[in-house]
This record gives structure tokens, C-alpha cells and sequence, in this order.
């Protein structure tokens, strides 16, 4: 066989070989490749819009987690105040109810003074009309005695 022939079949199957090939095989496989890194593009795409998301997601927490807090802490502060309104109110009502038992205490042990000094000076004053009718060994009519008592009573003020 001659080399000659051989290389020229060689290169007559190498060109069928290749266009069979251009024709029929690379074509679904590029279209195959292209559809592939299309695929990996919106994959990255998607992950690039997931991280976006993602990052504004932590972004809105994180300014809800603030507002929360500070939320919270005015409602404390609120209600500090309001336990410290409360505290002064019970403070001061306490204050005016001891103030009036007070008062009313000294005005019962004034009054109670001034009967024990009334009844004091009614027992003084028939001890001294006892003591001068025995004296005096004779009656004093019932008018004289209660003017004696009253005029006894005034001196005794």
C-alpha cells in the first residue's frame, strides 16, 4: 500500500469525522455547555440577591431590636416614674392620715383634760360646800348652794 493513498483516505476520513461531528454533536453539546453556565449564572445571580436580601433582613432586625429596646426602656423609665408618683402619693396620704389621727388624738386628750378638770372642779366645789355646811352646822337652801357652785366653778377657772 502506498502511503500516499492511505494519508489521503486518512485525511478524507478525518474531514467526514469532522463534519459529522460540527454538524451533529457539538451543537447540542455547546447548546448543553450554555445552558449549563446559564444556569450557574443565575445560580450566582440568585445567591448574590439571597446575600442582598439577607444582609437587608439583618438590617431591618437589627434597627427592629433597637427600637424594641428603646421602646422598652421608655416604657421602663415610664414606669419608674409612675412607681416614684405613686410612692410620693402614698408618702403624702400617709403623712395627712397621721397628721389628722394626730389632731384628732389631741383634741380627744384636750376634751378628756377639760371633763377630768370640769369633774375636778365640781367634786372641789361640793367638797367645799360639805366642808362649810359641816362648818356652819346649818342647811343652805338649794339656790344659794347651786349659785355658791357656779360662783365656786367660776373662781376656779
Amino acid at each position: 500500500m502506498n502511503i500516499n493513498a492511505t494519508l489521503i483516505v486518512q485525511i478524507v476520513v478525518f474531514v467526514a469525522l469532522w463534519w459529522f461531528t460540527a454538524r451533529f454533536v457539538w451543537p447540542p453539546i455547546t447548546r448543553s455547555l450554555d445552558e449549563r453556565s446559564k444556569r450557574i449564572a443565575d445560580g450566582l445571580a440568585a445567591a448574590d440577591k439571597a446575600k442582598a436580601d439577607l444582609a437587608s433582613a439583618e438590617r431591618r432586625v437589627a434597627d427592629e431590636l433597637k427600637q424594641a429596646r428603646d421602646g422598652a426602656a421608655e416604657v421602663r423609665s415610664g414606669a419608674e416614674r409612675q412607681a416614684g408618683q405613686l410612692l410620693e402619693e402614698a408618702r403624702a396620704e400617709a403623712g395627712r392620715i397621721v397628721a389628722a389621727a394626730k389632731k384628732a388624738a389631741e383634741d380627744e386628750a384636750a376634751l378628756a383634760a377639760q371633763r377630768a378638770k370640769d369633774q375636778l372642779r365640781d367634786q372641789v366645789a361640793q367638797l367645799a360646800v360639805a366642808g362649810a355646811e359641816r362648818i356652819l352646822r346649818r342647811e343652805i337652801d338649794a339656790n344659794r348652794h347651786a349659785d355658791l357652785l357656779a360662783d365656786l366653778k367660776n373662781e376656779l377657772r
